[in-house]
């Protein structure tokens, strides 16, 4: 039989389902004969509760079931008959005024959109690169010192500087009146850190201990505490104690400190050149992927499936009072969250996610076993038990799904490069890992 199906707007679909009332019916009598096998009532035995009874007390729930059932099923055959790819869920409601003997439905839903995708050709797309310098490595060990320094106590009269972790008293008062967080005893910072606003740091520099001063600050008009932003304290400081820092050498003690199993300084530069090396092909892949999508969706044209987007935003919205519960946020199950502030990027989401499918499946994108074990392969071996993480991605399916969708994204990101007009750009190492 023929499916007639009705476009109402632009993705919007209906059909109209007609069930006899007869295949209802018998269906309802056979659930029911089969639920009287087992049922238990007072004053009936087990399997004898008469068909009357049985029916009196769960007809309309096993009625309900049965048409859920039927009108289900009638649905999916139809769509399946037009060859109708169906976005979300159909809202169903009974027609009145059906012919005898039938139940009528109109079944209103969305179908996914036809995505055109532009000539990638004509596209242009910026790839970046950079290398892993000798002064990155320089950096990156400057940074491992820094976290084994230690300190020791400076004379009396030296002068605080740069370097130092000074511990101090202070108490700040805005219009001779302290406020919350602004006093303190035996607080300790790193002079030069950035750790405590510029002018504070400023006023502490050249101090010595046992030093008191009172100077004024102004509070940055964006600083994270509100009940102080745009205003001006003065502050009173006293240093208590200075204390020098000292960074260990770079020498085989320090290669076999941060585990070099040769102990060598060689050894060490290499193994952090091999770390920089595989965390700058990461961030080079991210941003590159973000570029080359970007020019999908700016080279695409669709129609979104309002279902879809809804079913995404329904997911951020979620996703985001499980984030205020994680961080101990009261009653986040009932934080109101407006829906509008997730929309646009729900939106992107769907448009790419269509666009990407399309892509995938009219070009054969779709992730080979041999990607996806290249990938863990990739991905374990940064950690000190490499097999142990590739056991841990292969024992789960949720885990393997997220596996297979970055290489999707990647046979995409490699497949797009390969067709579009690629400007290329090298970036500083610092740049690129000044990006989040």
């Amino acid at each position: 039989m023929a499916v007639t199906v009705e476009t109402l707007e632009k993705l919007e679909r209906k059909i109209t389902l007609t069930l006899p009332v007869g295949s209802i019916q018998s269906e309802v009598d056979v659930r029911l004969k089969r639920l009287a096998r087992t049922v238990k009532m007072d004053g009936f035995r087990p399997g004898k509760v008469p068909m009357n009874v049985v029916a009196q007390r769960y007809g309309y729930s096993v009625h309900y079931e049965v048409m859920n059932d039927k009108v289900g099923e009638a649905f999916s055959t139809a769509a399946n008959e037009a060859k109708l790819r169906v976005a979300g869920q159909p809202r169903i409601s009974e027609k009145e005024g059906a012919p005898e003997g039938d139940l009528v439905f109109d079944a209103i839903f969305e179908v996914y959109p036809d995505v055109k995708i532009a000539d990638l050709s004509l596209a242009e797309i910026e790839k970046v690169s950079a290398d892993v310098s000798d002064a990155a490595i320089d950096k990156t060990i400057d940074i491992l010192r820094k976290q084994r320094r230690t300190f020791a106590q400076r004379a009396a009269d030296a002068p605080a500087q740069d370097g130092d972790r000074a511990t101090i008293d202070f108490e700040g008062k805005i219009d001779g009146e302290t406020f919350a967080g602004g006093k303190a005893e035996d607080y300790q910072f790193l002079i030069g850190d950035g750790q405590m606003l510029k002018e504070f740091e400023e006023a502490v520099r050249g101090m010595k201990s046992g030093d008191s001063k009172t100077f004024p600050l102004n509070f940055p008009v964006d600083y994270h505490g509100k009940d102080v932003a745009g205003k001006q304290a003065d502050f009173l400081v006293t240093v208590k104690k200075l204390e020098a820092a000292h960074l260990p050498e770079v020498n085989e003690a320090l290669a076999k400190s941060l585990g070099i199993a040769e102990g060598t300084v060689e050894g060490l530069r290499a193994d952090i050149k091999k770390n920089l090396e595989r965390e700058v092909k990461f961030r080079l892949l991210a941003r590159n992927k973000n570029a080359v999508m970007d020019a999908l969706v700016a080279n695409a044209e669709l129609d979104l499936p309002k279902s879809s987007v809804q079913s995404e935003v329904d997911r951020m919205i979620e996703g985001a009072r499980a984030d205020l519960k994680q961080r101990g946020i009261k009653d986040a199950d009932k934080a109101p969250i407006p829906e509008e502030v997730f929309r646009p990027q729900a939106e992107k989401r769907v448009r790419l996610g269509l666009v990407v499918a399309e892509l995938v499946r009219s070009n054969n994108l779709q992730a080979k076993p041999e990607q996806l074990k290249s990938h863990i392969e990739e991905l374990a071996a940064s950690y000190e038990k490499p097999q142990d993480v590739v056991r841990w991605y292969l024992s789960d399916n949720r885990r393997m799904a997220e596996v297979e969708a970055v290489v999707i994204e990647n046979n995409v990101t490699d497949f797009v490069l390969s067709k579009a007009k690629v400007n290329e750009k090298t970036v500083s190492f610092d740049e690129l890992m000044a990006q989040n």
